[in-house]
């Protein structure tokens, strides 16, 4: 399997996770991970799994991983196996009523980014997954890595 990791990060901690994904990937083939403006989605057509993540700001993807999957042409990911993930701050630790509020309204990340792969031709290998950080700078919370490595394992297995 040829697995490509395209990533957006603000602090570091989504570009640690996305590492963390890319190196539980290598067990079951070639993986690769670039950040968005380093790679042209021209040349996806050779990834069996793509997998795409971005922090969670403003409860949405940073712009330039909309730029990035927009600028994917409609039926591009055809026969292509996707999967999406973000970085977000845990609300249940906050504790914060307006905030919780403002999650349940608009969400994480992921959703999006997901939506969007699949709306070009790609096929949800499983459900977006979200990765936790301290604050919004980070760190990312004790044992996300590891995390990060399952649930990259878990894509692969599916195969």
């Amino acid at each position: 399997m040829k697995s490509l990791v395209i990533y957006e990060s603000a602090f570091g901690n989504t570009e640690a996770i996305a590492f963390a994904i890319r190196d539980a990937l290598l067990q079951y083939g070639e993986a690769t991970a670039y950040k968005t403006g380093e790679f042209n989605p021209a040349q996806l057509s050779v990834y069996d799994l793509i997998v795409a993540g971005s922090p969670t700001q403003k409860f949405n993807m940073l712009p330039g991983m909309k730029t990035f999957l927009d600028a994917i042409p409609q039926g591009a990911l055809a026969g292509r196996q996707v999967a999406a993930f973000d970085t977000r701050i845990d609300i249940h630790k906050v504790n914060n009523r307006f905030l919780t509020f403002m999650v349940k309204l608009f969400g994480y990340a992921a959703a999006p980014i997901a939506r969007k792969l699949k709306k070009k031709g790609g096929k949800l290998r499983q459900d977006p997954a979200g990765f936790f950080v301290e604050d919004t700078r980070g760190p990312l919370t004790e044992g996300e890595l590891i995390r990060a490595g399952k649930w990259a394992a878990g894509l692969a297995d599916k195969g």
